[in-house]
């Protein structure tokens, strides 16, 4: 099975100079706590989540029309390829803990995002096509996902 089977095509996206506030609008009509940041020409530049913008308001005393998605989003990007492998897409959300990974083209363009969401969904359908996507593997990616990452305490000696 392919990316391209599994992930959603045209999702909300955003450009980099627009406000958290913007963005935050755009997450709630489409019900997501992810958007991929795009340049003009759409290509890839990062991505902004919702946790991203509540930090990032939490720690700056400022209004939401007045803090940029460039300033809080993460432009070092784990994604994927339409046409590569469901397996190799799990093994990129394991390795770099993310639970979403923008689809690209080989030339940077976005064309989609797939989510574990996304996933479960299509393993749960009973398409005969899936069944070379275990549950197992499934499973190990959550559970890959959703260790604690607790912040580290630099001694007083340091």
């Amino acid at each position: 099975m392919r990316v391209a089977d599994v992930m959603m095509g045209t999702p909300y996206s955003c450009l980099p100079e627009v406000n958290v506030g913007v963005a935050t609008e755009l997450m709630w009509k489409g019900n997501c706590g992810f958007l991929p940041v795009v340049e003009a020409d759409g290509k890839l530049a990062g991505v902004v989540t919702d946790r991203d913008i509540c930090v990032a308001l939490g720690t700056r005393a400022r209004l939401p029309g007045a803090v940029t998605v460039a300033e809080v989003m993460t432009p070092q990007v784990h994604c994927c390829a339409p046409e590569d492998d469901i397996h190799e897409a799990l093994r990129e959300m394991r390795e770099g803990h993310v639970h979403r990974l923008p689809v690209v083209t080989k030339n940077g363009a976005l064309v989609g995002v797939i989510s574990m969401d996304d996933v479960i969904m299509h393993a749960e359908s009973g398409i005969s096509r899936v069944a070379e996507l275990t549950a197992q593997e499934v499973v190990r990616t959550l559970q890959a996902l959703n260790v604690r990452q607790l912040p580290q305490a630099k001694s007083a000696a340091a």
